[in-house]
């Protein structure tokens, strides 16, 4: 095994342990299996039709079926949006690392769990799901010795790695609460998580490699922990042979592991224990911890990995997304791992060292499902074609799209030139929120259409309504309105952490008796689904959601910036991205160094992603009576819309906007001669 693949011991491990036959499987469980692929029984009208009118007849055999139990359930749903009660599979009792990891050792050992494509250019490392048992078991047994037990809560800040998809495993194998930060947030941004969720082990790596370069996560880790009180050790992998600085609360990772066995017993958890918390971006500047639970979230995971993307045993899966988000948790972990596949980790970005890397490793690993963001599509067809048609694509038979909206021409890119028109290509909808897929033009009666742009059909479970501003639901098709979902589906998230009434407001508030998206949507005269944006100020920045106030709250810290209102506008190549509008005191200074300041803050507290491409400073932001900062107006005037502001009685002072339209044009213009 390459060096480097789990972290250097951890390879030395591995490597002892080759040929060594599949020993300390946990015990065989009382029902199902989750290589039982079959799809429920009936046509898949019928399946769609009782799994709306019968969520329990539907999901209950599914449930026994697909996963392996150690206590079975005694009742399929508890569900009731009204107020905010979500519960599935009562009674029932397993654990997830099992389903992801023993059952399929114990069928096949040798089968590959995991294709790790390393930042290093046509380098990979296969490791099998024996490997994968075992190191997985070893760290639990090393966070077991230093004082993690069930229900505490671990953050993982590492970037896509076999020891990153072992270390979730492994918090699912003793009951532990994993919480994954993406490794590009800043030191606060992980600070602020840790916080929430009261961490008491962070584990991640000395360095992180993206794209040929190196990222000092120790440093940013180290950073971070000076504000987390709850943090009693780090342990640190070693993904480079670079030295770090090692302080009181670290530990080697791989050196404890190799003292640890490569057995450990799987805690037996209850269906509504959780399994992960997640953080998400809201309208409000504090991020959401979002409770996902054991079973319910499991299952759909498997369920819609399966039959979204045709995954049939043997393929190669290709999920190009970073762990530190949903789709990562979906699927490149649990819902591929749970249903046995191989699944690709892929820890570069799609131009290192050139446009071709996606196409140069679907060739080399023989891909047949491709999984990614609009955001990467769209900048990759600045290039000639060539970059994707000098490689054998043929093992591809389906595409897919997640993150946000794709456009038409993302779309119709990635069907003729990568698919050669010959793939299924699936527009996904879903959120953090949602747990796995739930909009998604596949699965459809075979040989259905699919129209491109659109997500086109509700999954098994999944009954979306269109409400209008009056909270009317909205009936029949070519009508536009407030996406919302009519009935709970297993994948969902239970809570927020800590704040569950933050959860009934965010989501159940609005609409009563309705899981209320934040997304509008069109509904076509067929009944397929189109979505249309943001409804609330979450912009979506290359597929991460991210609060305006997010970005307020970070420039509001600087001491020359009174007032900042932050918006999401079109942007060619990131779908949306944030513009601000900045207040300056009198006295600040030069306002082009205080933007550049501004951007570096939002930098360092949030993420780079998060810098506005835009910085507009303006004498005044528009506000009604009450104080209210007019938002909607600042995105009319951005994107075009000035000459119809709506209804603008409510506004205090209706000069300011001639004020920031006169800013922005002379803005625009002093841009533009820069080009």
């Amino acid at each position: 095994m390459a060096a480097r693949c789990l972290g250097r011991g951890v390879v030395r491990l591995l490597g002892g342990l080759r040929g060594v036959g599949a020993r300390g499987l946990a015990a065989p469980r009382l029902w199902g299996s989750a290589s039982a692929l079959a799809a429920p029984a009936g046509s898949y009208q019928e399946r769609i039709a009782l799994a709306a009118s019968e969520p329990a007849a539907f999901w209950g055999p599914l449930a026994r079926d697909v996963l392996v139990w150690d206590t079975p359930y005694h009742t399929v749903s508890d569900c009731d949006f009204r107020s905010g009660r979500i519960g599935w599979f009562l009674g029932g009792q397993l654990n997830v690392s099992v389903n992801c990891l023993d059952q399929h050792v114990r069928k096949s050992p040798e089968s590959v769990a995991l294709i790790w494509e390393q930042d290093e250019p046509g380098t990979e490392v296969r490791i099998t799901y024996r490997e994968l048992l075992e190191t997985t078991c070893r760290l639990a047994n090393t966070l077991k010795r230093h004082g993690v037990h069930r229900g505490d809560r671990v953050a993982i800040y590492m970037p896509v790695s076999p020891l990153a998809v072992a270390a979730m495993l492994a918090c699912a194998r003793i009951g532990a609460i994993h919480t994954v930060v993406f490794a590009g947030f800043s030191a606060g941004s992980l600070a602020a998580r840790i916080n929430d969720a009261k961490c008491k082990v962070v584990i991640t790596f000395n360095q992180g490699l993206r794209g040929g370069r190196v990222v000092e996560l120790k440093k940013i880790v180290d950073e971070a922990i000076k504000l987390c009180p709850t943090v009693q050790h780090v342990l640190v992998a070693h993904r480079t042979d670079n030295k770090v600085h090692m302080g009181d609360l670290d530990i080697p990772l791989e050196q404890e592991m190799a003292k640890e066995e490569p057995v450990c017993a799987p805690e037996s958890m209850g269906s509504e224990d959780t399994l992960f918390l997640l953080y998400t971006s809201g309208s409000t500047g504090t991020p959401k911890g979002l409770v996902h639970t054991q079973a319910g979230y499991l299952l759909y995971a498997a369920v819609t990995h399966r039959f979204v993307f045709d995954y049939r045993p043997g393929d190669v899966f290709g999920c190009v997304a970073d762990i530190g988000w949903i789709t990562g948790h979906s699927y490149v972990v649990y819902g591929p791992l749970c249903n046995g596949a191989t699944s690709v980790l892929f820890e570069s970005t799609p131009v290192y060292p050139d446009a071709g890397r996606y196409w140069e490793m679907v060739q080399r690993l023989k891909i047949n499902q491709f999984y990614g963001a609009p955001t990467a599509f769209r900048l990759l067809l600045k290039f000639e074609d060539s970059w994707v048609k000098k490689y054998d694509r043929s093992s591809l038979r389906t595409l897919g799209s997640v993150g946000e909206p794709i456009n038409h021409e993302a779309w119709e890119w990635l069907h003729r030139v990568v698919g050669d028109s010959r793939c299924t290509l699936v527009d996904t909808w879903w959120q953090t929120e949602t747990g796995g897929i739930c909009i998604s033009p596949r699965p459809s009666e075979e040989g259905a259409e699919i129209l491109p742009c659109m997500a086109m059909r509700p999954l098994f479970g999944i009954v979306p309504v269109l409400m209008d501003e009056k909270g009317n639901v909205l009936k029949g098709g070519d009508v536009s309105g407030a996406l919302c979902l009519s009935q709970a589906w297993p994948g969902m998230a239970r809570t927020i952490f800590g704040d569950h009434q933050r959860f009934l407001d965010a989501y159940f508030k609005a609409y009563p008796g309705y899981y209320f998206t934040g997304d509008g949507a069109y509904r076509t005269e067929d009944g397929y689904y189109q979505i249309t944006g943001r409804m609330d100020d979450v912009i979506n920045i290359s597929g991460h959601r991210l609060g305006t106030a997010e970005i307020e709250d970070a420039m509001a810290d600087h001491p020359a910036v009174p007032e900042t209102a932050v918006i999401g506008y079109p942007h060619d190549i990131k779908g949306e991205a944030a513009f601000a509008f900045i207040v300056l005191k009198d006295d600040a200074g030069d306002a082009d160094v205080v933007v550049k300041e501004l951007r570096s803050v939002v930098a360092s507290k949030i993420a780079k992603y998060a810098v506005p491409d835009q910085v507009l400073v303006v004498k005044r932001l528009p506000k009604t009576r009450s104080g209210k900062v007019m938002r909607r107006l600042l995105r009319k005037i951005v994107t075009g819309g000035a000459q119809d502001l709506g209804d603008i009685t409510t506004m205090e002072d209706p000069t300011v906007i001639t004020e920031i339209l006169s800013a922005y044009q002379e803005y625009k213009d002093k841009w533009g001669a820069a080009q």
